[in-house]
């Protein structure tokens, strides 16, 4: 078995109003996330460490696109997920009222989901996993009925275990309205009868108080565990909200509070949409690794206490590294989603693509290109085009290649890198400022951040020394400070280059002790794009400051400030032994000649892409030779 679980049944897009507070009315804008609680749960046991897959349907469109790459980055096998080309993706709107009303809307009239049928469902794949789970909307309609119960017959014939989710929606079940899609119970003795039918084919059954009142057809809590423990042996696990969750493997005792628990977490409640999800993940992630029900509880309410801390569902839920982090340390405030270090953890280990070698091409110059001969506004922007071309010849559809490119000068060649497999950065910085002073398109309060594709990294130069002037450096410091944080909250990576040579006399230590201020102050880079260092003593502080203040840092990238093809192989040499160093990021040195002629039409646009692809694979190839001397 090379899968620890297969999730199945609905799979949609979610947009969550970003406003909290107000009625969906009037939310004014919306942010994009995965969705349905299969999906959810197949995102959050990936993120824990299990090897998870989900069998659904999308459509041929953009948001089906949307949640396979989604769900491939978050290390979900999508091997069982059908493109249906004749159905929509399932869309669902939701937001954050107040502490008791989170009103949502389900747009799947004939989505793509529900269109899953017995013919989806692949008995080779079934083999592959441990343990299959189902939610209870797909058990709605004959169709997608027979698909659950054909993937469940397998498992149990392949030796894999079986979960239900019990997941009641009344809404999809055709019990309400369009507008009451937060309603979570709505008694119907022929949903009951429907669920029951299938109860006996679980190993273990999840589900919320009301959840088991609809499988149980009883509102008595006590004796709805008991109509569902007559009809099936699987271990019964009933959440009950702040109170957290009991566990029955055996009988069904008089008191609720008899049943096996862990430990709860006092959280502020922020959101509950999605932390049934975040809590199946971690009870899942327990039961699977044959951990006992009391630690298994215990990864459960911790995953939903974060659940419920933070905006949107699958985003919110945490890594295994963050939920070791978070047992081990407990509530610091109960806000979570305000703990600066939790969600430093947060962000740091759940974030995409690796990229564990960074061959960067950059052209995001602006300044230089202005004071060439013969340059004008729209020949830069050509040219940058042209450095684009050049870099996709050497890339060749290859991974661990990208960019830097500017948007003022360079916003057609930025256009044209995306979805290419690239990764690209893009300055923040006025060329040549000191003090820094950020492009004006940002704004004043960094909205124009807003604007960027998702996949951009924000890049920004600051010259700066330790022995500065300390007003000079309070300045900086405080923009650093304020474009970082809208990095994060537009969900940003965040690059820092920063060039102490330019600005003062440098000694082993400068660098190491520029980055120590800046984690002091709360700046935690994705990235740091440095000088090359002068003797392996400086590399050695420069990464211990990295490594010990943010184990989960991306990386370094080299800068090259111009420097001749042999002085980078230098330092490409001293940098590559050290781990953190993941690559380059040189511009003058692979363009700067070809441009100085193309700005005064001496060499051709053929002839300067070639020109310009030979000087980038030639670094390319040095870098990978310094680094495969010490792989």
């Amino acid at each position: 078995m090379t899968l620890d679980v297969i999730t199945i049944g609905r799979a949609s897009v979610d947009l969550y109003g970003a406003q909290v507070g107000g009625r969906l009315e009037n939310m004014g804008s919306f942010n994009k996330y995965i969705g349905g609680s299969p999906t959810n749960i197949a995102a959050g046991t990936a993120r824990l460490g299990l090897k998870s897959a989900l069998i659904t349907r999308v459509g041929d469109e953009h948001m089906g696109r949307f949640i396979l790459e989604e769900l491939a980055a978050e290390g979900v096998d999508v091997e069982g997920v059908v493109t249906d080309p004749e159905r929509l993706t399932a869309l669902v709107l939701l937001g954050i009222r107040d502490l008791e009303q989170f009103p949502l809307i389900f747009y799947r009239e004939n989505c793509a989901d529900m269109a899953l049928c017995e013919d989806d469902i692949d008995p080779a794949f079934i083999a592959k996993a441990k343990c299959v789970v189902a939610t209870g909307t797909h058990l709605s309609h004959a169709k997608t009925e027979a698909a659950v119960l054909k993937a469940l017959h397998l498992a149990r014939k392949s030796g894999a275990k079986t979960a239900l989710d019990i997941d009641y929606r009344p809404n999809l079940w055709g019990l309400a309205g369009h507008d009451a899609g937060e309603e979570r119970f709505i008694d119907s003795p022929a949903v009951t009868t429907k669920l029951q039918q299938s109860l006996p084919l679980f190993d273990l059954i999840v589900g919320t108080e009301e959840e088991f009142h609809i499988a149980g057809g009883s509102t008595d809590t006590l004796e709805a565990l008991r109509n569902v423990r007559a009809l099936s042996q699987a271990t019964l696990v009933c959440k009950r909200g702040p109170m957290g969750a009991a566990t029955f493997t055996g009988d069904i005792p008089d008191c609720l509070d008899e049943g096996i628990s862990g430990p709860g977490f006092q959280v502020e409640v922020f959101n509950v949409l999605g932390a049934g999800d975040g809590f199946m993940s971690g009870l899942l992630k327990g039961w699977l690794d044959n951990e006992g029900w009391e630690v298994a509880l215990t990864y459960a309410n911790a995953c939903g206490a974060l659940a419920v801390s933070r905006h949107g569902c699958a985003p919110a839920y945490p890594s295994w590294e963050e939920l070791q982090f978070f047992l081990k340390r407990g509530v610091v405030t109960p806000a979570l989603r305000k703990d600066a270090e939790l969600e430093q953890i947060h962000w740091s280990t759940n974030r995409r693509d690796k990229w564990p070698d960074m061959r960067i091409f950059a052209f995001d110059h602006r300044m230089q290109f202005e004071e060439m001969q013969g340059a004008t506004l729209e020949k830069i922007g050509r040219f940058k085009e042209l450095c684009l071309e050049a870099l996709l010849r050497v890339a060749d559809g290859r991974e661990g290649y990208g960019l830097l490119s500017d948007s003022r000068l360079g916003q057609k060649a930025l256009w044209d890198a995306a979805g290419q497999g690239l990764w690209i950065g893009r300055p923040a910085e006025m060329p040549g400022s000191m003090p820094l002073k950020l492009e004006p398109e940002l704004g004043a309060d960094m909205g124009g951040l807003g604007e960027w594709p998702k996949d951009h990294v924000v890049k920004v130069l600051c010259y700066y020394h330790p022995e500065s002037d300390a007003d000079l450096n309070a300045g900086q410091e405080d923009t650093i400070i304020r474009l970082f944080s809208a990095a994060r909250r537009n969900k940003l990576d965040f690059l820092l280059e920063v060039i102490p040579s330019k600005v003062a006399e440098c000694g082993d230590d400068t660098s190491a002790r520029i980055i120590q201020r800046f984690y002091d102050i709360g700046v935690f880079p994705d990235w740091w794009k440095l000088e090359p260092m002068k003797n392996d003593t400086a590399w050695q502080k420069t990464c211990t400051a990295i490594s010990t203040n943010d184990p989960h840092c991306r990386g370094i990238v080299v800068l090259g400030l111009d420097a001749p093809e042999a002085h980078l192989a230098a330092s490409f040499s001293a940098a590559a032994k050290h781990h953190l160093v993941k690559g380059f990021a040189v511009g003058r040195t692979i363009f700067g000649e070809t441009a100085r002629h193309w700005m005064k039409d001496e060499v051709s646009d053929i002839a300067a892409v070639k020109e310009m692809a030979q000087n980038y694979s030639q670094l390319c190839n040095i870098w990978d030779k310094a680094r495969g001397a010490y792989k």
